[in-house]
């Protein structure tokens, strides 16, 4: 019954390209981010990455309100849009909207993983690299990216897990986001079909647990081949 009925099957293959959507954007920002930032010193460094990490501190619903304040019908990317193109862009009870509620809060977790990652590798062998012609794609490529792949998949497991559960954002954006999440939610609540919605909470789990254990095998075999 979950998987033949087009919304239960709609919602959670939504929840799905959602959360890795925001996995892949999350990871990728917080990778260059992360690493500037472990290995750079200047003015102002500690005050930037505590505001990167501000996040943390914010449960799904403040978040929610910050999307709204960003791209709701009085926010600030709808009166910019309005003034320079006469129409004002509002996408903040959207699925648009969600991404960036959920990009927002799982950039610092992605962040302080990373960070802490690089300053684990070992620079002589990037200096070995360099010294026998390497440049600096190659470094990258050949040593950086193979030395944080553990963390890489670690913190892209977090990003899905806590993108696919997350309830809060979705919630203060809109009630009608099809998102398991909120299908569960309404079901439980404005049907009070309680076997479907367990039977949602379980795929949900299901979906989630699958995902932290394949990031644990794929880690460690990452470790082991590293090794």
């Amino acid at each position: 019954m979950i998987f033949t009925n087009a919304r239960y099957a709609s919602s959670l293959v939504s929840t799905i390209v959602l959360s890795l959507s925001v996995t892949v954007a999350a990871v990728s920002l917080s990778t260059i981010a992360g690493f500037f930032l472990a290995r750079s010193s200047f003015p102002g460094r500690a005050f930037l990455v505590s505001m990167l990490t501000l996040p943390l501190a914010f449960p799904g619903v403040v978040v929610g309100f910050l999307v709204i304040m960003l791209g709701g019908r009085l926010g600030i990317v709808g009166d910019i849009t309005q003034f320079l193109f006469g129409q004002r862009v509002v996408f903040a009870y959207s699925i648009t909207g969600l991404f960036v509620g959920y990009l927002y809060f799982s950039i610092p977790r992605a962040i302080l993983t990373i960070m802490a990652a690089v300053e684990t590798l070992d620079r002589s062998r990037e200096e070995a690299a360099r010294s026998l012609g390497a440049g600096h794609i190659a470094v990258a490529r050949d040593v950086i990216l193979p030395g944080l792949a553990p963390a890489l998949v670690a913190t892209s497991a977090i990003c899905f897990a806590t993108a696919m559960g997350a309830f809060g954002t979705a919630f203060t954006l809109a009630t009608d986001l099809n998102v398991l999440p909120m299908t569960i939610y309404t079901e439980f609540t404005l049907y009070a079909d309680v076997a479907v919605s367990a039977a949602l909470s379980v795929v949900l789990g299901a979906v989630t647990w699958v995902a932290l254990a394949l990031a644990r095998t794929v880690a460690g075999s990452t470790v082991a081949a590293a090794g």
